[in-house]
Formats: C-alpha cells, structure tokens, sequence
C-alpha cells in the first residue's frame, strides 16, 4: 500500500513512519520545508513541499496513494497560550485539513481512506465518568478546535472515501511528547502531582498509536471517530507514583494549579482536565495493545538513558563505490560544516578497519574540541560504526548502514547518543544539541547530494 503522511516530521509522525515501512508500505510525504525533512524523517521517503496554511497540496503527491494519514497541526504543548497562540492552534488544524479534503475532492482517483488525527481534548473536563466517542463535546477552547477539526476530515466522505478520526490522549514514548519533558526533572527526584493529582489521564503509548493508525488504514471496517487510548487509564497520583517507582525516584514536589497557570496560561486547564477515556470501541474493532498498562509502557520508555534518531537518503551510484568514500577519514571534512572547524589529526591504521582510533579537532560554539572514535563493525560495502571514546557527548554510537536498492545504494544512519552533565544536562541541553544536529546531517545529507546526485 502506498501512504500519504502529513505532520510526518513530528514525534508521533516519525513513529507512524517506522511502523510503516516494518509493514512495507511505500511512504509519501507532505511537508512545508522538505529541505530540512531529511534529518527529520528517519526513513526514505518521498518529498512534497506544501504549506497547509494556504493552499492545497499538489495532486501529484496523491500519484498511487492507497491511504492517506493527516497529523499536521501547530503543537499544543510548544508554549504558553497566548491569545495569538489559541489562533495558530485553531487554525493549522482546521486550515490544513480544509485543503487536504479540498484536494482529495478532485481527484479522479482518490484514495480509498483517510485518517485524520484528532484528541480527547473533544470531551472537555469532563470529571471522572467514563467517556465514549458518543459523549457531546464540550465547551472549552480545545473541544472547539477538535469538534470543527473533525468536521473539516469528515467532509471527504462526500467524495465516497473512507474517514477515520482518532482522538488521541497523551502520547508518551522517549523522543518526544510530554514524557521529553517530564523525563529529567523526574530522574532528578523532582517529579511530583500535577494539581490535585485526582484527575483521570487517558494515554497511549506512542508506538500503540502508531500501529492503531496502520490498523485504521488497513481495516475497512473502521469509520468514523475513534479513541486512541490505552485500556487502562489512570490518575495523575497513580502516573506520578509509578513513574517515580520505575525511576526509583521520589515524587515529592506538587506543582498546583496556580503556578501551572502562571506558567502555561489557559494551557493549565487542559493539563488538569480529568479525562477518564474508554477505548472499547477501538478493541471491539481489532485491535491489539502492545503496552495496556501504564508500567509496561514506562518500562519500555525509560529501560535505555540514550537518545536516537536515524535517517536514510539514496543515492545513485553502487554500493562499494558509496562505501569507498566513506571509508576514507579525510572525507570526513567534506562532509562536515565549515563552522565546525573539523580537522582529521590522526588514524591509528593506514586504512580504516575494524579497531581503527580516529583523532579529530573541532569548535563547537566557540569551544576547541578534541574527539576521538573508535571503528567498530567494519564490514565493506555493508556496514560500520564510530563510537566516541573521548569527546564532548556521555555516549555517542553512529551506524552507517549501506544497502543496494533500485539501481544504487540507500545509506542509513543511527545515531545513538547520551547528553553530557546527567538529567540536568538533559533539561537544559537537549534543545540546543538536537539543533546542533540538525544543522550538522542536513550539510551533510546536502553534500552527498552534491557529490552523488538523488
């Protein structure tokens, strides 16, 4: 099946990705800067540029799709709510899917389905009973945004396609969302109720969320609105308890409303907001959770203290040829920024092999570096990894992966890595580095495209 993704480049995007190409759909994508989207997807993809905002994505990028999948939208949880903020948020959702729907409309062959995302944000505070897709919305801002954002998504039922919305809860997994942010205070042991901590949370693990959405495409049964909720939702005193025991943390610090106010404006509401969220409906339809349960999940996202990321990027020319040059160190400096003053001081082995030290010198906002790697897996036109043995990261464990495909060669990177300074290194440096490391591997995706064309 070929899928159409909108929102890709996001958290739940980049799972919702993985999980596809496992089950060996081909992957088309809609982005408004498709410059920068290949260091933020983490498989090959094709790349169509559109802002949602003003217009309807070309009909080209619907050339073969079977299903399309729309999660774009402003991120609710990326500031305070301001007045303009509201706006932005009410507006990217129901502007993007407007246009999507629109362009869906003309289609002489349009696809068979469309999965919209949507949020539990529809109910509104709703207290402590239990809460099914047939419950009115409420009345607050969010419910608004979600009740039009459903309305615009069910529009392409006109058009004789099968229509989806599943209204998420809170989406944890390590590389985003709100367990990114929560993760370093709580190792910190200053992890504590939010509010009074009697509010009911509805969550999903990220990777269930995104096999919920294959399931979605996948299953002609499902239509119309679904919850996309784990099975078992609990307090926010039960979270806080069995994040802190899965940490071996105390939980210590409330954080009451008022300062939640002070901090996030109306935002506060929606994380007080009790949300006892029923996802019967959705396991009537078929549908299997990885992790029911809130300590399996937390096992899962806090077993490894790294951070990853992968990306891929073809190329058109053979294997051994694409290997051969990334098996000569010097050109590490072509493929590394100017800024960086990169230099290649020493190689313990005449060539690369299994075991080789690579000395390197660079500066890093201003800061004079010295690293040094080590080649580990060295496998010739396959494969090989450089592992930090001194320099400025905790961790730092890169794969480079080669693989013949269609005529020339799919590289892949895997990058696994650990921030300096623990969990307070953690809070205050991640947003700089994942910057830093974007701006690193888009240079150098941009110069293998340079010298090996796409």
């Amino acid at each position: 099946m070929k899928v159409l993704v909108t929102g890709a480049t996001g958290f739940v995007g980049n799972a919702l990705l993985i999980a596809l190409k496992n089950k060996g759909h081909e992957i088309a994508v809609l982005t408004r800067n498709a410059d920068d989207a290949g260091f933020r997807l983490p498989v090959l993809c094709e790349v169509y540029s559109w802002n949602p905002d003003l217009e309807p994505p070309t009909s080209t990028a619907f050339d073969g799709v079977d299903a399309v999948i729309h999660l774009a939208g402003e991120n609710i949880a990326g500031g305070r709510w301001t007045k303009r903020r509201k706006q932005r948020i009410h507006l990217s959702r129901l502007l993007s899917t407007r246009h999507l729907v629109q362009a869906l409309s003309v289609l002489k062959s349009p696809p068979k389905v469309l999965v919209s995302a949507s949020a539990i944000g529809i109910y509104g505070g709703s207290g402590n009973g239990e809460l099914t897709e047939d419950v009115p919305p409420g009345t607050c801002f969010l419910a608004n945004v979600c009740r039009d954002w459903e309305q615009e998504a069910l529009r392409a039922g006109h058009s004789n396609i099968r229509t989806v919305c599943l209204r998420t809860g809170i989406v944890l997994g390590k590389e985003g969302g709100a367990m990114q942010k929560m993760l370093p205070p709580f190792r910190m042991g200053l992890g504590g109720n939010l509010g009074s901590g009697n509010q009911w949370m509805s969550w999903i693990h990220a990777r269930d969320l995104a096999n919920m959405y294959l399931h979605a495409i996948e299953t002609e049964s499902v239509e119309g609105v679904y919850n996309a909720v784990s099975p078992n939702p609990v307090t926010n005193r039960e979270f806080t308890g069995t994040f802190g025991r899965q940490l071996q943390r105390p939980t210590l610090f409330p954080v009451p409303k008022t300062v939640l106010k002070m901090i996030f404006g109306d935002m506060a509401e929606v994380l007080v907001a009790s949300q006892n969220v029923s996802s019967e409906k959705m396991t009537g339809a078929g549908f299997q959770f990885e992790f029911p349960d809130l300590s399996s999940a937390l096992e899962d996202i806090t077993e490894s203290p790294y951070q990853q990321f992968q990306m891929e990027q073809w190329v058109p020319h053979p294997v051994d040829k694409v290997f051969a040059f990334f098996g000569e160190s010097k050109n590490l400096e072509i493929l590394t920024p100017e800024f960086l003053n990169f230099k290649v001081l020493r190689q313990s082995t005449e060539k690369i092999r299994e075991g080789t030290r690579l000395d390197y010198r660079l500066r890093l906002h201003g800061v004079p570096i010295r690293w040094q790697s080590l080649i580990a897996d060295w496998m010739p036109n396959t494969g090989f990894s450089d592992i930090q043995t001194r320099g400025p990261y905790s961790h730092w464990h890169h794969t480079h992966e080669f693989e013949e495909m269609n005529g020339g060669t799919l590289i892949r990177d895997k990058v696994r890595f650990k921030v300096p300074f623990g969990a307070p290194g953690e809070m205050i440096l991640t947003g700089f580095i994942q910057q830093d490391l974007q701006q690193i591997f888009n240079y150098r995706r941009n110069k293998i495209r340079e010298l090996f064309g796409e």
